[in-house]
C-alpha cells in the first residue's frame, strides 16, 4: 500500500514543481515599460534649460510659440492649499517634454504628487496642449487640478 501512496505523492511534488517552473518562466518584459517620467526619477520629461520660453512661432498653425514654459499651479486639499511646479515644452501646439517640480507641505503632499510626477509623461507627451485636461493620474487625483492650473498659465505665456 505504500506504494500507491508515493507515486500520489511523487505526482504532486511533479505538479508543483512544473507550477513552480512556469511561474519561474514566466517572461520578465511582463513589467510595464519605463517612461521618461520613471526614468528621471519620478520627474516627467527631461529639464530644459532655465528662461527658454519660446522664441519662434508654432508650428501647423499653433497659436503657440515652441519653447519651454513654466508656472506654478494650486489646488486645495484635505490638508489645505498646495503647489505644484510644471514645465512643459511645446512644439508645434503639443507637448514634447514636461517636468514636475513637487512643492510638497507634508507627507501625503509629497506621496501624491510624486506618483502625479512619474505618471504624467504616459498621458500628455505628444498632445496637443488646448485637449489638455487632467484628472487622475497614477492615484493622484487633486495634484491634476494644479496642474491644470499651471497649464493654463503656461498657455497665456505662450501665445
Amino acid at each position: 500500500m505504500t506504494t500507491p501512496l508515493r507515486k500520489t505523492i511523487y505526482v504532486g511534488l511533479a505538479g508543483i514543481s512544473i507550477a513552480g517552473t512556469a511561474a519561474a518562466c514566466a517572461p520578465a518584459t511582463e513589467a510595464p515599460a519605463q517612461t521618461p517620467a520613471t526614468q528621471n526619477g519620478g520627474q516627467a520629461g527631461t529639464p530644459a534649460p532655465s528662461g527658454s520660453g519660446g522664441s519662434s512661432a508654432g508650428t501647423a498653425g499653433s497659436p503657440y510659440k515652441d519653447g519651454t514654459y513654466k508656472a506654478d499651479g494650486t489646488y486645495t486639499s484635505p490638508n489645505g492649499q498646495e503647489t505644484v511646479g510644471v514645465e512643459l515644452t511645446l512644439a508645434g501646439g503639443k507637448v514634447s517634454a514636461v517636468n514636475i517640480t513637487e512643492h510638497p507641505s507634508n507627507p501625503n503632499t509629497r506621496k501624491f504628487q510624486g506618483e502625479f510626477a512619474g505618471g504624467i509623461a504616459a498621458q500628455i507627451v505628444g498632445k496637443d496642449i488646448d485637449k489638455l485636461n487632467v484628472s487622475k493620474v497614477a492615484g493622484s487625483s487633486l495634484t491634476s487640478g494644479g496642474f491644470n492650473d499651471a497649464v493654463q498659465q503656461i498657455k497665456s505665456q505662450a501665445k
